[in-house]
């Protein structure tokens, strides 16, 4: 990515937001694996996305949301990849934007560069060995404004600044850090966000109709209508570790993974724990209709590199038939994909788990399965840290086909943490990290 403005590409808004606008050249990719062996899971393909400048892509859907992007281009769009119909095409989403931590007077601070910047659906195809952008939709409260991708609540949400964190931002209760997403039959998206964390359901052009949060979340001022109908025990979420999975099963069900264990009953217990929930949701019934224990495997089985507990992470899930789902288990540098079904017989929706008083809590059990609870079985289908070619990071993973995978990264905009992130003239230095869509084939298929 380029450091300024300078000599970049430009964006062309055509018709209305939310329609296709020209598509823009993008970078050579690595090549295909050579030499893999037909017997092993093995990339098939490498395709990267090229330069474009985030402000130009921004004003072209929402004219005059980025006065100055500081350097950075398009990223972010790794958060999920959802396949949209059309051979090599897919639905994929933002998060909330650039955003970063630096530490002032001891004490990390969230730091958001381009605060203008409005979380977008963005159509992809992967064509060769280049991604080309197709359309792109930004997401917009009910009376078409940008919903932004800043913190919701002071208190609760980490406290918004400006790129040098030393100026603060207004919260915005509107404010989404969209993960996963998926298309329903009439055409509108299901996104989560791990600010409520929320389910957030988003019509085919981008408004936002309804999002679900926990209850007793007392959500006010945003610019969408906010329905309670999640377990209050959500309220315990780990700080930016909310909602990040998400599929829709054969029914239209939806299946929603909390990134990490809740926090309950503190910190430290969330840190330390290895066991996560997912929560089934009825878009008929609008609600809850079943919730799941979730069990990650140690983390030195996950990443042999990493011996820090609190890095697990469940970053994607993919219906696979029935109410079968694979599922991502990462660090930043390694993943592990699990074959889940979802019995019946381990709903522990409304039971002592669900009571924040319960002592010990689900997420303080060493051995949930030996106290009792009904854990999930899974079956491990790949290793993508032992495939060559995959890189860090993957946020996002779609099923091609019964043998062939198409996996995402989230690039984090080409930004880093700390005072380095930007030079002295506040421009991006930017960290090389490009957003890939890879091809992995599976030879045992799923």
């Amino acid at each position: 990515m380029s450091p300024s403005a300078t000599g970049r590409r430009r964006v062309h808004r055509s018709l209305a937001a939310g329609v296709p606008f020209a598509v823009l050249a993008a970078l050579v990719a690595a090549s295909p694996a050579e030499g893999a062996s037909s017997g092993e899971p093995h990339v098939i393909r490498t395709a990267t996305l090229g330069d474009i400048p985030l402000g130009a892509f921004s004003n072209a859907l929402l004219p005059g949301t980025v006065g100055d992007d500081r350097g950075v281009d398009l990223g972010g769009i790794g958060s999920d990849i959802y396949p949209a119909g059309r051979k090599g095409e897919f639905w994929t989403v933002t998060d909330r934007g650039p955003n970063g931590q630096i530490k002032v007077d001891g004490t990390k601070r969230r730091t958001f560069p381009v605060p203008g910047f409005d979380p977008a659906i963005v159509r992809i195809k992967v064509s060769g060995d280049t991604v080309k952008v197709l359309d792109a939709i930004p997401i917009t409260t009910s009376s078409g404004k940008p919903v932004t991708g800043l913190s919701n609540q002071e208190g609760r949400d980490e406290a918004p600044y400006t790129y040098d964190a030393r100026t603060p931002l207004t919260y915005n209760p509107s404010g989404l850090d969209t993960e996963g997403i998926v298309r329903a039959a009439d055409g509108s998206f299901w996104l989560v966000d791990e600010y409520g964390p929320s389910l957030v359901h988003v019509s085919a052009r981008g408004k936002v109709l309804t999002r679900y949060v926990p209850e007793g979340l007392n959500l006010t001022g945003a610019g969408y209508p906010g329905v309670e109908a999640l377990p209050a025990v959500l309220l315990h979420r780990k700080t930016n570790r909310g909602f990040e999975g998400l599929a829709q099963l054969p029914g239209g069900d939806l299946v929603l993974a909390v990134q990490s264990p809740l926090s309950l009953p503190d910190t430290d217990a969330g840190e330390a724990s290895r066991t996560t929930r997912l929560l089934r949701f009825s878009p008929r019934k609008k609600a809850v209709t079943a919730e799941y224990a979730y069990r990650f495997d140690s983390v030195d089985v996950v990443d042999p590199s990493e011996d820090d507990t609190s890095e697990l992470k469940i970053s994607s899930v993919v219906a696979v038939g029935g109410d079968r789902l694979l599922i991502e288990e990462r660090t930043d540098k390694a993943a592990r994909l699990q074959l889940v079904h979802l019995d019946r017989a381990a709903n522990i929706l409304g039971g002592p788990y669900d009571d924040d008083t319960t002592a010990p809590s689900l997420e303080q059990l060493d051995d949930p399965a030996a106290s009792g609870v009904p854990v999930l079985a899974k079956r491990l289908v790949v290793d993508l840290g032992t495939v060559d070619g995959v890189p860090g990071k993957i946020e996002g993973v779609a099923r091609v086909d019964r043998d062939t995978l198409a996996l995402i990264n989230d690039n984090d905009f080409g930004m880093t943490d700390g005072t380095g992130a930007f030079d002295a003239q506040g421009r991006l230095v930017d960290s090389g990290v490009e957003t890939t869509v890879t091809y992995v084939r599976l030879p045992r298929g799923i």
